[in-house]
């Protein structure tokens, strides 16, 4: 019954996510119907495909993902790497710290073989070709791994590619500072988990945040944590599971978009 209830949740929410795209409606304001609840895919498709790559986040987007997690950071050079830890060495055939490696170093390695012989040879992406391929009605999650310099860069790219309307900026302080002198308005989530609960819901309130990350152990005060986030136009992530149990009581307790490796699954 639980998985039958999922698989039916999972339809409303693909049907609100499409909500436009088949009405007539011009192409700028079919961009900005967004999805209200659904699944993020964390990294991508990361549990068949490597993390952080074209192909996790374009199976990802084939598998009707409402939301796409991704991590930038910069190399030595000021490229925008998409890459969640800050060496190279889990997720490449290489070594070394993103920030010390070049793009050009970086574009050498291999950052498929780990995950299977079948994705040898792919590449560590950079945000401009990950923006290139997403579609314009799902949430971006663009975990900023980094300072106010890093968050500056990707806010000016955001607002270069017109992604401004999707792209949410998880971020820490000193990148919320650099986006935000970009553009104030841009859309934030507070990833300041200092001293959860309460503490941290006042504090993405007052702060202003338009999204907020809960994580931990799944608790029934989550639904009052949602309740006033909501009450102040905070929608609220969560990460993260790959049990449809746990993501439907997720969502009964009003949180938007659990963050799950194995979105594949969950499509099944």
């Amino acid at each position: 019954m639980m998985i039958q209830q999922f698989q039916l949740r999972l339809l409303l929410v693909c049907l609100v996510g499409t909500v436009g795209v088949f009405g007539g409606m011009p192409l700028a304001a079919q961009e900005m119907l967004l999805p209200s609840q659904g699944l993020c895919a964390h990294r991508g498709a990361m549990s068949t495909y490597p993390e952080n790559t074209l192909p996790a986040f374009q199976e990802a987007i084939r598998l009707g993902a409402e939301m796409i997690e991704f991590d930038v950071q910069l190399s030595k050079d000021g490229a925008l790497i998409i890459i969640h830890d800050a060496a190279v060495d889990r997720t490449t055939n290489g070594s070394g710290q993103v920030a010390d490696l070049t793009l050009d170093q970086i574009r050498r390695l291999d950052a498929g073989s780990w995950k299977g012989p079948e994705f040898a040879g792919l590449q560590v992406p950079v945000l401009e070709e990950v923006l290139d391929i997403m579609p314009r009605d799902i949430w971006l999650n663009v975990h900023i791994k980094g300072g106010e310099e890093v968050g500056r860069r990707v806010a000016e790219l955001v607002i270069a590619t017109d992604r401004v309307h999707q792209s949410v900026l998880a971020v820490e302080s000193a990148a919320r500072r650099g986006a935000k002198q970009v553009l104030p308005d841009i859309l934030i989530c507070n990833m300041e988990r200092q001293s959860g609960g309460w503490d941290y819901v006042n504090s993405t309130i007052e702060m202003g945040a338009d999204f907020i990350q809960l994580r931990g152990d799944v608790d029934p005060i989550f639904a009052e944590y949602a309740a006033k986030l909501k009450d102040h136009s905070v929608r609220v992530n969560y990460f993260g599971t790959d049990d449809p149990e746990v993501v439907c009581r997720l969502w009964d307790m009003g949180i938007d978009f659990p963050l799950v490796n194995d979105i594949s699954g969950l499509r099944r």
